[in-house]
């Protein structure tokens, strides 16, 4: 069996209750989940309190604490692991945030739009969350390619197979959600929808 198909019956099996594949999942998953930590936690400070370790520690427990375990393949799990990731990192940093007073806090610019699902994480992802928070609302399945390829790494091929849909149309949904989230962090205002 090719190990993507072990890894989903894996999930199949951890899904149905069975301590043993859940134990499974970890070791298998767990290499993985830290190269994903290790890329959230590159652009970091170097004096950051999250771990790499922890942080894949807490999102694992995340997604399988009381919730109803339901990822169709490897590409959904990874893709509900960044999530959990971004969703950690994040309330790490409202609470620094919070700590400093917010008001004392010096904004950091995405910069470049292709800096967007590359490997400079020197964003705020504070700013990032609340952008993509906005296009999450308005325009679901454009934010969550962002948050396959930008939180996940995941190609355009892996989200277009993810959400069912063609390359084109992932594409198309990237360029869209890069320019809409460059503008609305670079300069605080609602991007043009004209221009979809």
């Amino acid at each position: 069996m090719s190990d993507t198909g072990n890894f989903t019956e894996i999930l199949r099996q951890a899904a149905a209750g069975s301590d043993e594949a859940m134990s499974q999942l970890f070791d298998t998953s767990y290499r993985e989940l830290l190269h994903l930590a290790r890329r959230y936690l590159r652009g970091e400070r170097s004096d950051h309190t999250l771990q790499t370790s922890a942080l894949v520690n807490e999102a694992y427990m995340r997604m399988v604490g009381g919730a109803q375990l339901g990822w169709n393949d490897r590409a959904h799990f990874f893709a509900t692991a960044a999530q959990a990731m971004r969703r950690i990192l994040i309330d790490h940093a409202r609470r620094r945030l919070a700590d400093k007073r917010m008001g004392n806090q010096k904004k950091v610019a995405l910069g470049e739009v292709a800096t967007l699902g590359g490997d400079d994480f020197n964003t705020d992802l504070v700013a990032l969350d609340m952008a993509l928070s906005k296009l999450q609302e308005e325009q679901p399945e454009k934010a969550r390619v962002v948050e396959m390829r930008f939180f996940a790494g995941m190609t355009m091929e892996e989200i277009a197979e993810v959400m069912g849909v063609s390359n084109r149309t992932v594409h198309r949904h990237w360029a869209y959600a890069q320019a809409r989230l460059y503008k609305e962090m670079t300069t605080g205002m609602p991007y043009d929808r004209r221009g979809e």
